[in-house]
């Protein structure tokens, strides 16, 4: 069975409390139970992340990248946060290991303040997934099983 990574970024550890009224009251836990269920239901064993570091986030890309390259990854979805915004870095660690990742916001960015309109991950990545809150997540598994059968 293939691994799902879905890797979160920086304050998503604050899900639940940091603006609910932009990102929701789930906890990143639930979202983490919603994953593994969504998982289950797509044939993928998740791996489920969270770190508000960005070079701990390049690891795990390459980490993608041995496990893409053993034939052991469905993909990779990232909720990167603010990296999303700013980092050079994770564009770079996307495309030098070639894995298929799917770049995914639970608010839709391009509502929100200007400097949030541009991703330096969507050129690298396979599909982007904005807006449709904490269940863009099971969205996006049941995509990366769709894209494996394509």
């Amino acid at each position: 069975m293939k691994t799902a990574l879905i890797l979160n970024g920086p304050n998503l550890n604050l899900l639940g409390t940091r603006e609910p009224h932009v990102y929701g009251s789930q906890t990143l836990q639930d979202v983490q139970l919603l994953c593994e269920r969504a998982c289950v239901a797509n044939g993928f064993v998740a791996d489920f992340r969270q770190t508000n570091h960005e070079g701990v986030l390049v690891d795990w890309l390459h980490e993608a990248g041995r496990l893409h390259a053993a034939g052991d990854l469905a993909g990779v979805i990232l909720n990167a946060g603010a990296y999303t915004h700013t980092s050079v870095a994770l564009h770079d660690a996307i495309k030098g290991t070639g894995i298929m990742l799917i770049e995914l916001h639970i608010s839709n960015v391009h509502a929100r303040e200007v400097f949030r309109h541009h991703s330096f991950i969507s050129p690298a990545a396979k599909a982007v997934m904005a807006g449709f809150g904490v269940n863009g997540y099971a969205l996006a598994i049941a995509g990366l099983a769709g894209m494996q059968s394509a």
